[in-house]
């Protein structure tokens, strides 16, 4: 429930991601949970699986002697959201819990309960996510993941995961934004954009005299413009790997632009070209006032750089801030690039192939590939062995008892997938291993993207 961007770069929605506090490794079925009390080991409670009328017809999960892990109800969620505005430590207007609550697939909620009080919630929202190519993918996105922080350490997460899992069914694909970046890895969930929070030093900056200006760009109150933006992103998330379509419910929350959703900034600006749009809030400064983008969606070259030559040429600020991705261009438009810093890295989206072959298939690849993958999956029990055959850009996978080329675990193939980070890199740190650098360094090649990936929205 905290902000995050839009259009792959800011701070645009307000976002339910991500958990509090870290969980245990425990939680598998019929496996003991043990707790820690003072240094001394004890008993809590055992895993249990049993029948029930809950959401979907599952399963009831004990994840210890007290917690019953199960299908959200409609009196759930006045607890759910108590939960996660303890702790995001932000409490949100009932609309806007009730904007992101309709944005729940059906069946993809689940709550922890300690006797009437619900101690833990994990939910799945019902989204679309463009991959390498431009095909679109129905995304099951988890949000609102907590755990109360009187219930650490019982395997908790693990027993939510494991059922919310399970009812993803009809998903390929799944997505998140972590708050800890140490949790997710292990439920085969892994970091699949890189974002940047860039920072100019504005009264400085001056653009190559090869730098054409475009023009274009127009001032104008977004509210009034709803359809043109829409009409933007809509393209722009088509062409971006990681670029999920926002729906109308998203759109009604950034334009109705809340004063408890600013952040300490001001009111919303808007600067709209033909091809793009950006979206800022102005914040004080020790000496000048400074600019943070908020929602930056350029569809052509032009249109980033009109939108550019605008947000620098504003005399009375004294920095512009956007989230982007790592090949973002501007350090090459400038004379100095040293007035473009980095002043943060975020890891943005985190994949999990819920379904291997149809995921591999639906993207496009860069090069040529021949491979047997072996993917193991120990938490949640997905993986297997699969060949993986790409000729002219198409896939081919399907699953296979031949011997594996190569062995990693599926948080590494989530890494992979939008092309973001390359296969050499996890051979190197021993987390993919393959005995033929040559085919490691096809895996590269194969999966590389011509577009960086960015993440579409926060979630």
């Amino acid at each position: 429930m905290l902000d995050a961007g839009g259009g792959g770069q800011g701070t645009g929605h307000a976002r339910l991601a991500g958990v509090l506090l870290e969980e245990d490794e425990l939680g598998q079925a019929g496996q003991l949970v043990v707790g820690v009390v003072h240094g001394e080991t004890v008993r809590t409670g055992e895993i249990q699986m049993r029948p029930t009328s809950a959401v979907c017809q599952r399963r009831e999960v004990t994840a210890s002697s007290e917690v019953i892990v199960r299908g959200a109800e409609d009196g759930d969620w006045p607890g759910m959201a108590l939960l996660a505005a303890t702790c995001f430590g932000l409490w949100h207007p009932p609309d806007a819990r009730q904007m992101w609550q309709s944005l729940v697939a059906p069946g993809c909620a689940v709550v922890a309960c300690d006797g009437p009080d619900v101690v833990g919630t994990a939910v799945a929202l019902d989204l679309e996510v463009t991959v390498p190519g431009g095909a679109v993918l129905p995304m099951a996105g988890i949000s609102w993941v907590a755990v109360s922080p009187t219930h650490r350490r019982r395997g908790v997460l693990r027993a939510m995961f494991a059922e919310l899992h399970t009812r993803m069914d009809r998903y390929s694909i799944a997505g998140l934004e972590a708050s800890e970046a140490g949790i997710y890895g292990r439920f085969g969930y892994g970091r699949a954009t890189e974002a940047l929070r860039l920072t100019v030093d504005r009264g400085s900056a001056r653009f190559h005299d090869t730098v054409a200006d475009p023009g274009g760009v127009r001032l104008a109150h977004a509210a009034e413009h709803r359809e043109q933006l829409e009409d933007i992103f809509e393209r722009w998330r088509r062409q971006t790997p990681g670029g999920l379509h926002s729906p109308r419910q998203l759109w009604d929350d950034v334009l109705t632009d809340r004063p408890d959703a600013r952040d300490g900034g001001s009111a919303l600006f808007c600067l709209l070209h033909p091809d793009g749009f950006a979206l800022y809030r102005v914040h004080g400064g020790e000496r000048k006032d400074r600019i943070e983008i908020t929602k930056f969606a350029a569809v052509t070259a032009d249109a980033h750089v009109a939108l550019w030559r605008t947000l620098l040429g504003m005399d009375l600020m004294d920095s512009v801030s956007v989230h982007t991705h790592p090949g973002e261009p501007l350090p090459y438009l400038l004379t100095d690039p040293r007035l473009v810093r980095t002043t943060g890295v975020d890891d943005g989206l985190w994949l999990r192939l819920l379904d291997v072959p149809a995921a591999l298939r639906a993207r496009t690849y860069s090069a040529d590939v021949s491979v047997v993958l072996d993917i193991s999956d120990p938490v949640l029990g997905g993986g297997g062995r699969f060949s993986l055959d790409v000729h002219d850009g198409r896939a081919r996978c399907v699953p296979t008892t031949a011997d594996a080329d190569v062995h990693t675990d599926l948080s590494v193939l989530g890494s992979l997938y939008f092309g973001a980070h390359p296969a050499s890199a996890f051979a190197t740190a021993g987390r993919l291993r393959c005995a033929d650098p040559g085919l490691v360094a096809a895996l590269d090649a194969a999966f590389a993207s011509g577009v960086p990936a960015q993440l579409g929205f926060g979630f």
